[in-house]
């Protein structure tokens, strides 16, 4: 009976659940110390990805200068890149490159623009065609004109600043207009970066290329944003905490979930860096660097501490900020005279 009561006990009691816990809850990293280091080293970085950017350039894609694309695969063995060169040297074409990638009889022929328009685009891959035979997989053929290129590069920019500058007006409308400028700020850090990368590193520079930028923006707009959220949610609820220490203390608060979304981020991107192919390559590459790398530094070392520089927290509530001072303990009220003592009565005594 004892061993079927306990049993009955055991059943009914709701079993515990341990949480996964990465960062513990009293975390207390000091980023803001860090400010007077991240400020310059980002300026200096920025100074040279725009030097980079006029001086070196960009590698841009088929998109945005036209021309012809074509991806084969060998058929008999790793691809010999110099027999090919020969052979499509011998077509005089024009400027032509030959890139190998992903396996070793993977190869990417890029055939500069053709004057005479379209028609003369195909007579150009029909060429091409004609000069491998059967000795290549044709997997991938595209032709962009001139035309479609310009217009391709001007949207795009347009695109990319029509983003930022909606950026700018809902989170002024949201927070306030230094929540704002900082998010813009950082923002265009990542941006500037990201486009210096892409310089240094020579890789492609086309509509995909585009398409991680406004990514990387979205996504370093939304950490920002969060954490801008529990600033302005600890600026409502300690009225005299210094501002350093209040950002910390935000930054703290997030710090687990930045942490699970970078990493999850991270390995989904090193997946598709790894294996997705030559076709998104540049979009998984630009993506690796601004949304893991630059965003996670930006949101933490940049947007948070600029708002210091901003004057937030200066003034709250209409009042100047003041140093916490504890409560003088009240003084007690001053005792009224007390009474003189009414003389004792005499009383006789009866006979």
């Amino acid at each position: 009976m004892a061993a079927a009561h306990r049993a009955d006990l055991t059943i009914g009691k709701t079993p515990k659940v341990r949480l996964l816990r990465i960062v513990p809850d009293d975390t207390r990293f000091d980023f803001m110390r860090f400010r007077r280091i991240s400020f310059p080293i980002s300026a200096l970085l920025s100074i040279a990805a725009i030097l980079l950017y006029f001086y070196h350039g960009l590698n841009f894609g088929i998109d945005f200068v036209g021309g012809t694309l074509i991806e084969v695969q060998t058929k008999a063995g790793p691809a010999d890149l110099a027999k090919l060169r020969a052979t499509i040297g011998g077509l005089h074409l024009g400027d032509f490159q030959l890139q190998q990638f992903g396996a070793p009889n993977d190869v990417l022929i890029r055939v500069s623009e053709q004057p005479g328009g379209d028609e003369a685009q195909q007579v150009a891959v029909g060429k091409v065609r004609e000069a491998l035979g059967n000795e290549v997989e044709y997997r991938r053929v595209e032709v962009v004109g001139p035309s479609v290129s310009s217009e391709l590069l001007s949207y795009g920019t347009v695109g990319l600043l029509t983003a930022i500058i909606v950026i700018l007006f809902y989170l002024w409308w949201r927070f306030e207009w230094q929540f704002a400028l900082g998010a813009m700020i950082a923002n265009v850090h990542d941006v500037v970066l990201t486009v210096g990368f892409m310089s240094l590193t020579h890789i492609d520079f086309d509509l995909t290329s585009i398409a991680a930028l406004l990514t990387i923006v979205g996504y370093s707009l939304n950490d920002t944003v969060v954490i801008y959220d529990r600033i302005r949610e600890m600026l409502r609820r300690y009225k005299r905490m210094p501002m350093p220490e209040l950002l910390n203390v935000s930054v703290n608060a997030t710090l687990s979930r930045s942490i699970v979304t970078h990493v999850t981020v991270a390995c989904s991107l090193l997946a598709l860096l790894l294996f997705g192919g030559q076709a998104i390559r540049s979009f998984t590459a630009t993506m690796m660097f601004g949304v893991v790398l630059v965003g996670t530094y930006t949101s933490v070392f940049i947007a948070s501490p600029i708002l210091i520089y901003l004057g937030v927290g200066k003034t709250r509530l209409g009042e100047a900020e003041e140093p916490e001072t504890p409560p003088e303990a009240p003084t007690a009220a001053p005792l009224a005279p007390a009474r003189p003592a009414a003389p004792a009565r005499r009383t006789r005594a009866r006979r």
